[in-house]
Parts: structure tokens; C-alpha cells; sequence
């Protein structure tokens, strides 16, 4: 949260107000401080519009603004984690959407980026990816990214994978030490031979 100038009290869209007496705060030299603050936030858009490092009554606002003062909780930015794994399709008892983005949100994380691997099918096509999407529909706690697995004779599925919304890839160099067992397809994860790097780059 970056504490810009003075904080406007009128707008033009729906609002939450947030104040606390302790709040963490980026100054412009990207420092941080804990200080007294009130955020106001876009319902529209969940972007905070503005940010002054003092607690503002309610009073400040026009009549109906939603307004609350966590004071002296502390009120800071969510965190990203961004290797996690949520083994959802396929190995759910093992960690899913429902029960990893629920400890996610416990912890102050608001975000998280699930790994390619564990899942069956795992995220190495645009296939297997839909799957996973669906699967993670209306289970999310927290925003959830994705990554895509980058494998031998998958590099014609990367560009629709991101397309499609993966934000980055995994590719192990030697073995992923994953059972291939109970992968439904063969061995999903092989290790990328290093003489093939270019073509997936």
C-alpha cells in the first residue's frame, strides 16, 4: 500500500473505507512504515485509490460509505505465495482448492500461484489445464495464478497455455522425483534435456 498525498473523502464510485492505528505502508522510496492510516478502496475494481498515513472519522466520508477501523489491529497488504500446490484434479486428498486457498487466506496470503505438477492430469497442455480450471471453480478462497509444465514435445502447447491465462512454467533439468505410477498418461514430468532449452524459449 503506497501512502500517496492527501486523501480525497468524495468520489465517484462506491467505496470502502479501511483505517486502522497500525498499518503498513510504502513510502515513495519503496520504505516501509508502520503508521496510523485509512485506505479507500474501489468496490468496483478492489484497487485502493488512496491512502493517507491518519486515521480518518467516518465522519469524513459521505453518508453510507462502508467504513471500518481496525484500529489497533494491524492492517497490512496481502501476501503472494508463489509456489504452491494444489494437487486438484486427481490428488485432492493430498491438498485441493477448497482446503489450500482456505489455509491460505488463515495465514494474510491473498494470492496464490499453483504449481504444474502433482495434479493428474497435470498442466503441461491446454487440456489439461481446462481441467484444472474447472476443478477450481467456485473453491477459491484467495485469487489464484497458474503455472504450465514445460516437458519434451510439449513446446507446441505453450503459447495457448498462455493464452489461456498460465502466468510462467516449470521444466526440471533432471528427475522431478514424482512417481509416475498413477499418472493416467505415462511419464508427464521427464526432465528437459538441456540441448533442447531453445525450443520452448
Amino acid at each position: 500500500m503506497t501512502a500517496p498525498g492527501p486523501l480525497p473523502t468524495d468520489f465517484d464510485e462506491p467505496v470502502l473505507v479501511l483505517a486502522s492505528s497500525r498499518a503498513v505502508l510504502t513510502l515513495p522510496d519503496d520504505t516501509l512504515v508502520l503508521t496510523p492510516a485509512t485506505l479507500t478502496i474501489s468496490l468496483a475494481t478492489g484497487k485502493i485509490l488512496s491512502a493517507v498515513p491518519r486515521v480518518l472519522p467516518a465522519s469524513s466520508f459521505p453518508g453510507g460509505t462502508e467504513y471500518h477501523d481496525y484500529s489497533p489491529r494491524l492492517l497490512l497488504p496481502g501476501l503472494v505465495d508463489a509456489h504452491v500446490h494444489l494437487n486438484e484434479p486427481g490428488r485432492t486428498e493430498w491438498e485441493g482448492f477448497n482446503t489450500g486457498t482456505q489455509a491460505a487466506a488463515s495465514g494474510g496470503v491473498t494470492t496464490v500461484i499453483d504449481m504444474p505438477l502433482n495434479a493428474i492430469p497435470p498442466t503441461t497442455t491446454l487440456a489439461g489445464f481446462e481441467e484444472k480450471l474447472a476443478a477450481s471453480r467456485g473453491q477459491c478462497w484467495v485469487d489464484v495464478g497458474f503455472y504450465g509444465g514445460v516437458i519434451p514435445g510439449n513446446a507446441h502447447e505453450l503459447l495457448p497455455l498462455v493464452d489461456a491465462g498460465v502466468r510462467g512454467f516449470k521444466g526440471f533439468l533432471i528427475d522431478s522425483g514424482v512417481s509416475l505410477v498413477s499418472w493416467t498418461a505415462g511419464p508427464s514430468w521427464p526432465s528437459w534435456p538441456v540441448a533442447d532449452l531453445g525450443a520452448c524459449c
